[in-house]
């Protein structure tokens, strides 16, 4: 199998001209029978590294997920781009589970979702046996790991499947695991020498702004009004403040809605289902929610309160803006709530992970209170190194004043080094301040260079600067073996090539956090008008996905997502043949889709322009218009005060551009054929007045304008089956 076939399947079912960045590699591995570990963020096109395969090898692909909502939304989506999918689960009835089985048997299915234990069950591995499989793929694989953010003792179960199904190649795709939990993952699944692909974790479409955590209310209340019919998710720490905060927004007149797991199941559902289908704009929940959502419009997320750490955080951001259209995220903070986690964590029953959960606290808080670029420190948490900063998140927006900070992060550095790579923070700082310690004295510690080299700063001082040491990614901290720090590839071009950095004076930081403390005062937030994101057409488009969505019963983004109809408006494709060129239109979309937003195109620019407004284009349409609704070429005219020549134009502009015009009611096989013939002896551009005379005026222009309409459609026509 080669990337030929994937990339005609990527076009036919998805709509999409090219694979995103690492899609081709991770599916072409996948052919080669490999096993692999995937990390990809959130909305980066994960689930089509294993789709593709599963429509285009022989068999079919099962995909253990951890979620029923997750698997639906899958399975709906997939089968409204004409793939073959379904999933078994609890949600279904037995007569349903037994046809999903038969259609397996069968060999009716191209991908079927499962849960963890439905996989690993004994009365399903029979079944199992008699299927080609082609691929098995782990879904939210971080859950496999005690050391991730969302451990599932069910998910160790699946290492079964390995041993049942050694030659067939085992995917495992996850959107958030940092190193520790990324070499657990392949570990507990036993995969055999798997190829690693990690993908960017840059999600530039998301702007990030953290703000001090008082008078939350007005400022929740400000950024929500800003965001007319813009869906969003207000993550709250527990069940009452989801409540709480809820009923304070319908005060205020804002549509929203509750969600967490204290409600009967029926309820969450319901709510979770006006939520897809745009019929709630926002919903207080608790963090499970939106795991199982495969929702591609959310266009904000807000946190409450401070997340745990920072992978649960980055994976509840990127639960916005999954179409690649900008999208904004804030959270608040407080120390209170670092307390609070403190007390859970100390409370739970004592296990090894007690103080790696602390520390993934504390860089959790170290993020909310920093000074340096957030993408670039959050980045750098996943190990991905960034060296500029992104101009997208509120530090970036407004930065504080920096100083050479070189000579600092040198002694910093280069303590780590000689400590070798051995010791924590502590130990660390009470070297470079000269400390006489005496387990200091005792290993020799004020023995190596930097000894006391840096007694002139403070030990708080010395602690935040190993904190933006930390957020731009000079060290990382080895929480699974005794918060040792480490110095990574970027410390190298600091201590020996002379790369300057950049620092915040810690007085400096203090003064910029009790200024964004004043700032948040009800008495300094202003209300801002409110900013259309999207330009009228589009919201015209997103009235019509709406209401199509309502009539079948599915979420509007199963129509088509955000990203595509933002597209349409800027294109404003005229027929089938350009709104096949629109990413995101598969063929099975753009036939039953294609001329329902085609129409409401180009209603919408006619309607425009009959109030005033120039819109390139619209006369055409109009002409268009009326002619579908069964009005002959002089009837449009007289309508219209115009020429029927000019009407004959319009109309054979539209047949050139791909419409449905029967061509032989406005000239014959036999005249087109004669103007065909004079094209040989004619140079392009083809002008009407040259054809016009070498037919000795016997053929009216208007025939002769159709003649090459003909001509110039099939021209286009065998170009684009040739490119």
């Amino acid at each position: 199998m080669n990337l030929s076939t994937a990339k005609s399947a990527l076009k036919k079912y998805f709509g999409y001209d090219t694979f995103r960045p690492m899609q081709a590699e991770i599916i072409q591995a996948i052919y080669d029978k490999k096993d692999a570990l995937v990390l990809m963020p959130t909305g980066g096109g994960k689930s089509m590294c294993f789709q593709i395969p599963a429509v285009t090898l022989e068999g079919v692909c099962m995909v253990i997920s951890p979620l029923i909502s997750l698997m639906k939304d899958q399975v709906d989506a997939l089968r409204a781009n004409g793939i073959r999918a379904a999933c078994l689960n609890s949600s279904l009835s037995y007569a349903e589970a037994r046809q999903v089985e038969d259609d397996l048997f069968n060999k009716n299915l191209d991908l079927i979702y499962v849960s963890p234990e439905k996989a690993c069950s004994m009365e399903f591995l029979p079944l199992l046996k008699s299927l080609k499989l082609n691929l098995i793929a782990i879904d939210e694989a971080h859950c496999i790991s005690s050391w991730g953010h969302d451990f599932r003792p069910e998910y160790t179960k699946i290492k079964f499947l390995k041993a049942q199904f050694p030659n067939v190649p085992t995917v495992a795709l996850t959107a958030t695991a940092d190193k520790m939990t990324r070499n657990d993952i392949v570990k507990q699944m036993e995969l055999i020498e798997p190829k690693i692909f990690i993908a960017s974790f840059d999600r530039p479409n998301l702007s990030l702004e953290v703000r001090p955590g008082r008078n939350r209310l007005p400022q929740i209340t400000e950024f929500i009004n800003g965001k007319p019919n813009q869906p969003g998710i207000i993550y709250c720490l527990s069940r009452k403040n989801t409540e709480d905060v809820c009923a304070k927004l319908l005060d205020l007149g804002i549509d929203a809605d509750f969600y967490h797991a204290g409600m009967p199941s029926e309820e969450r559902a319901r709510i979770q289902e006006r939520f897809i289908k745009d019929e709630t704009q926002v919903i207080c929940a608790t963090v499970a929610f939106g795991m199982g959502i495969d929702k591609s419009n959310v266009r904000w997320i807000i946190h409450y309160s401070l997340p745990k750490n920072l992978e649960g955080y980055y994976q509840e951001i990127g639960r916005a803006g999954r179409d690649g259209v900008k999208a904004e995220t804030l959270l608040f903070y407080s120390f209170g709530d670092v307390v609070m986690y403190r007390k859970f964590i100390d409370d739970a029953e004592s296990n090894a992970h007690t103080q790696i959960k602390h520390s993934k606290l504390n860089r959790m808080y170290q993020y909310a209170t920093a000074v340096s670029c957030r993408r670039k420190m959050l980045l750098n948490y996943f190990n991905e190194n960034m060296r500029k900063d992104c101009g997208n998140c509120d530090v970036c927006k407004n930065p504080p004043n920096f100083i050479d900070g070189t000579v600092i992060a040198q002694k910093a550095l280069s303590a780590v080094y000689r400590l070798k790579e051995k010791v924590a923070t502590g130990m660390i700082i009470d070297v470079l301040r000269g400390s006489a310690r005496a387990d200091i004295m005792r290993f020799g510690y004020n023995q190596i260079k930097t000894y006391g080299a840096g007694r002139e700063i403070s030990r708080n001082d010395w602690q935040n600067y190993f904190e933006q040491l930390l957020n731009q990614g000079l060290i990382e901290v080895a929480y699974d073996d005794y918060n040792k720090v480490k110095l990574t590839e970027a410390a190298n071009a600091v201590l020996f090539d002379g790369q300057k950095v950049q620092m915040v004076e810690p007085e400096a930081i203090k003064k910029r956090q009790e200024a964004e403390r004043e700032k948040a005062s009800p008495r300094r937030i202003k209300q801002s008008d409110r900013q259309r994101v999207r330009d009228e057409l589009f919201e015209h488009i997103r009235i019509i996905r709406l209401d199509i969505a309502r009539k079948k019963g599915v979420p509007p983004y199963i129509i088509f997502n955000d990203a595509t109809l933002e597209e349409m408006a800027a294109e404003r494709p005229h027929n089938m043949d350009e709104m096949m060129k629109i990413s995101g239109v598969g063929e099975a979309k753009l036939k039953e889709y294609g001329r329902l937003f085609l129409n409401g195109i180009q209603d919408f620019l006619v309607t425009k322009k009959g109030e005033g407004v120039k819109i390139k284009g619209a006369t055409i349409l109009e002409t268009m218009q009326l002619y579908r609704q069964g009005h002959t070429p002089e009837e449009i005219a007289e309508r219209r005060g115009l020429n029927p020549i000019t009407v004959i134009g319009h109309l054979a502009k539209m047949y050139e551009k791909g419409e449905s015009i029967i061509l032989t009611k406005f000239v014959s096989k036999a005249e087109i054929k004669m103007v065909l013939d004079c094209l040989q002896h004619l140079e392009a551009p083809y002008k009407m007045k040259e054809i016009f005379e070498m037919l000795d005026e016997q053929l009216p222009y208007e025939k002769i304008r159709w003649a090459l309409a003909y001509y110039n459609r099939k021209m286009k026509t065998e170009m684009a089956a040739e490119g």
